[in-house]
């Protein structure tokens, strides 16, 4: 696992050499693609690259449902093998933070038990049905977009919804935790959440400013404006929750927040179809 120390300045070189050194340093943290991290990087500075990190998550998502579709295979299923690289991608550390959020806020009486499950590897009731429902949602709705093109024979565009979808979706999921890590309260005094450190306003603008033009170039002005309102609103509300649960956040709420706010965007995307 990638750590750093805050705040420490970009490296030396060209204003590309720095965003690249983020983008190496964001991808290190949020996905399990074999990338070596810059040494000494900055995880503060570096959450601006966190849109970024979604856009190549969302495309690997949308070239695996398009080979998917090009070998025939029913769009079911399609959209079945595309959530599923998304999350070999990723390592599955969104859904396990979000099976641990579920487990600690059903299962923990107080603040103390809460957390204390939310640190318990295993996983109970509670942590597998959220991961079943994440699944669900997120394969149904990518489903409900391509299908009706894909009945008409146009699997092409029916792809080309999927990539927007997915690339829209797993970038705003990420541009969002940076706003949680810089205006919300650890809940904890060690952990991931703790070792990333606060960001700066600027990446955290940054991020959000990302974010907001990928959705808009990816699902158009009037889909992406609204879209990425209802993400907006999905990680409000996730937090607040934490907030009143734990108070505050911690990695895996952050987790839990990226989950839900990705299956708010999809599910906005198919109700504005």
């Amino acid at each position: 696992m990638y750590q750093s120390t805050p705040h420490e300045p970009p490296p030396p070189g060209n204003y590309l050499a720095g965003w690249w050194a983020d983008l190496k340093t964001a991808l290190a943290l949020l996905s399990r693609l074999p990338i070596t991290s810059p040494v000494g990087g900055a995880l503060p500075r570096s959450v601006r690259a966190f849109p970024l990190v979604g856009l190549l998550i969302g495309l690997i998502g949308a070239v695996t449902f398009a080979l998917a579709s090009w070998l025939s295979l029913p769009g079911l299923l399609a959209a079945v093998i595309a959530v599923a690289a998304t999350i070999l991608a990723t390592g599955a550390m969104h859904e396990d933070g979000l099976a641990d959020v579920a487990d600690g806020f059903g299962g923990g009486t107080d603040r103390d038990s809460k957390l204390a499950i939310m640190r318990d590897s295993r996983t109970g009731s509670y942590g597998a049905l959220a991961l079943i429902l994440s699944v669900l949602l997120r394969v149904l709705a990518l489903y409900a977009i391509a299908e009706p093109l894909i009945a008409l024979g146009d699997t092409d565009e029916a792809g080309a919804l999927v990539a927007g979808a997915l690339i829209a979706a797993h970038a705003v999921s990420r541009a969002v935790l940076p706003v949680v890590m810089y205006r919300e309260t650890l809940a904890r005094d060690s952990g991931l959440a703790v070792a990333a450190g606060q960001p700066e306003q600027d990446s955290v603008l940054w991020s959000l400013g990302l974010g907001a033009l990928i959705a808009l170039l990816a699902l158009g002005l009037g889909t992406g404006l609204i879209a990425f309102v209802v993400a907006g609103l999905a990680a409000l509300a996730m937090t607040g929750l934490a907030r009143r649960q734990i108070g505050g956040y911690t990695g895996d709420v952050l987790g839990a927040i990226q989950q839900l706010t990705e299956i708010a965007m999809l599910l906005a995307i198919v109700a504005l179809r």
